[in-house]
């Protein structure tokens, strides 16, 4: 299947919208393993066994895995979901942004060496940065559209000619991505959930893209702000897909032994808060 089905299948099948982002930190991990980078993996691996029912996707971020030598960690986690959680995709949060060969090379890293389903972008660089991802058939990339960080201001909402009525960059990328760029029909967009406004934005102008959004739970974005803002269709299904992603808020519910049941109550929780905001969404 590609990305996109994988993501439906997942969402119809969990009654979910929440993507579960591994983010491990072994600062953070429970204290039995606190500060332990070597078990990266087991941390990892017990957080899937604790949440694959209950979200439509995993997003491993790459900088938390390379920062303490343990790619090989993230190799064996990949092999791991495709073996007890198949039907959940994975997207592969690197943020590459290259052109010609060595975005070829970071498709090949993605695609190839970790079996990815998605990939996550930064479109600064252009058409052709994107486009050595879009050859890997049924594969998914998601572009930085208007990011869940204070940051975002200094470029995304610019906008592109100082007058009035111009668009923001931001809506530029929207656009571009769901027309031109969309050749084969493999984009999403990355907007934050501390943006509601120019959530809802962006969904306007790219209503079929998927929509990955991080920025809910420990960064305060709110679950039923983010739904309401990026929903639109009937009161069971929306014109494009919605990923809600929680990293930390689910990592580290609990320092201690039981921190894979308290992750899994965390899960729970924010999955039916976003089920819930549904009704208000239509």
């Amino acid at each position: 299947m590609t990305f996109l089905d994988m993501l439906s299948q997942a969402e119809r099948q969990h009654q979910s919208m929440l993507c579960v982002g591994l983010d491990p930190d072994p600062a953070k991990f429970p204290d039995h393993w606190r500060g332990d980078a070597s078990k990266i993996y087991d941390f990892c691996a017990a957080i899937i066994d604790a949440t694959a029912d209950q979200c439509m996707a995993f997003k491993p971020q790459i900088a938390y895995f390379a920062a303490h030598r343990a790619e090989d960690q993230l190799e064996r986690l990949m092999a791991y979901l495709r073996a007890q959680a198949p039907q959940v995709p994975v997207i592969l949060d690197a943020k590459r942004g290259d052109i010609g060969s060595t975005a070829e090379q970071y498709a090949k890293e993605a695609f190839e060496r970790y079996g990815a389903d998605a990939v996550t972008l930064s479109p600064f660089m252009g058409r052709d940065s994107v486009q050595p991802y879009l050859r890997y058939s049924g594969k998914g990339a998601f572009l930085l559209c208007r990011t869940s960080n204070p940051g975002g201001d200094d470029f995304q909402n610019q906008a592109l000619v100082a007058l009035p009525g111009q668009p923001r960059l931001y809506e530029h990328i929207a656009q571009l991505a769901q027309t031109a760029w969309n050749e084969n029909g493999q984009l999403g967009l990355v907007v934050g959930a501390t943006y509601p406004l120019e959530l809802a934005r962006v969904r306007a102008l790219a209503p079929t893209l998927p929509l990955l959004i991080p920025g809910v739970g420990a960064q305060g974005g709110d679950a039923t702000a983010t739904v309401r803002a990026a929903w639109r269709g009937s009161a069971t299904q929306t014109t494009g897909p919605i990923v809600v992603n929680a990293s930390r808020s689910v990592l580290y519910a609990d320092s201690g032994a039981k921190f894979a049941q308290a992750a899994r109550q965390e899960a729970m929780a924010l999955r039916q808060s976003l089920q819930a905001a549904r009704q208000f969404s239509t």
